[in-house]
């Protein structure tokens, strides 16, 4: 009774969000013919504002399962909206193993799982270096992956985008889901999964214009990127 009034909640929130970016942006979407119908699969993206994870996930036409950082499920409400969205916790920046378990258990029972490898926004600086936590989930279920790429979300401000719609003037958002890959077998010890991390994010990049790549970009060619920063004051 409880997954079927999540999947409800689940699938009425979607509706919402998808149409209201269709209504209040010109939202362009590519490559949906990549998703899978069925299986486990990680989706990865860059994440640009705090709306792009319900974005992505209406998009797919699938129950997503998005890991999301554990302070919106401890404040009041808003936690209880993520819980009936079947969304499911992290502690950023800590190698939470709990919530990795939880991503693999998911991707082992066919669902599809949406993780962005930043562990935070990228404030429109470009993609940040990404935490090596979705690569691992992949090793560990041996489930492959979509590269997504975002970019116009940074422009979604309230009430501007108000009226913008009312002047006829809507912001651009594009999202593109690119081709299924898998990753090299092998274990997931840290030198492994921070070069699949690498090739993750630079997979993000070749999908996204230059000055949305970050440190993904060609002035980085050859050397592995990741993060191995903890939390700092103001990340969200």
């Amino acid at each position: 009774m409880r997954r079927r009034l999540s999947r409800l909640f689940y699938g009425a929130a979607s509706f919402l969000t998808r149409n209201a970016a269709r209504l209040f942006a010109r939202l362009e979407v590519v490559g949906r013919e990549n998703l899978p119908t069925e299986g486990g699969v990680v989706l990865f993206a860059n994440h640009l504002h705090l709306l792009d994870p319900p974005l992505v996930a209406s998009l797919t036409q699938r129950w997503v399962r998005t890991m999301a950082k554990r302070e919106l499920f401890e404040t009041p409400l808003v936690g209880w909206i993520f819980w009936a969205y079947g969304a499911f916790p992290v502690r950023r920046f800590s190698g939470d193993m709990g919530a990795l378990r939880v991503a693999r258990n998911y991707l082992r029972n066919g669902e599809m799982v949406l993780m962005f490898p930043e562990g935070t926004r990228s404030h429109g600086e470009g993609i940040q270096p990404a935490l090596p936590g979705a690569a691992m989930v992949a090793l560990l279920a041996h489930a492959p992956l979509i590269p997504v790429a975002i970019t116009g979300t940074e422009d979604i401000s309230i009430p501007k985008i108000f009226f913008q719609w009312i002047v006829r003037r809507r912001i651009h958002i594009h999202i593109e889901f690119g081709e299924l890959f898998d990753l090299e077998s092998g274990d997931t010890g840290t030198r492994n999964a921070e070069a699949s991390t690498d090739f993750m994010m630079r997979r993000v990049a070749a999908l996204l214009p230059e000055d949305y790549r970050g440190v993904y970009g060609e002035q980085s060619a050859g050397t592995i990127v990741v993060s191995r920063r903890t939390r700092e004051p103001g990340d969200a």
